[in-house]
């Protein structure tokens, strides 16, 4: 999982949160996490995609954008390296 702030770059998010989920079920999970922890904030995350496709985009509100992928699609799509000059402010593997 990385952190990137956007908020110099991009005028429509702040935020990327870009994760990997093994398997579907664990897609699945996170959705539901992330929206509950939206809704514990008073925000109404909306969801494109799903874990079928291999990459689903979770707008959280307050310029939080949540790309979760399978393997695969995140490395063909990248994203890392097409935002690489934003500021990486987490890492967790």
């Amino acid at each position: 999982m990385v952190l990137l702030d956007l908020s110099r770059l991009a005028a429509f998010a702040d935020f990327f949160v870009i994760a990997t989920a093994d398997n579907i079920r664990q897609a699945r999970a996170l959705v539901d996490s992330v929206d509950v922890a939206a809704r514990e904030h008073n925000q109404n995350a909306t969801v494109e995609g799903s874990a079928d496709e291999g990459w689903i985009l979770i707008d959280a509100g307050n310029g939080v954008i949540v790309h979760l992928f399978s393997v695969e699609s995140r490395l063909y799509y990248n994203l890392e390296g097409l935002w690489r000059r934003a500021q990486e402010v987490v890492r967790i593997q």
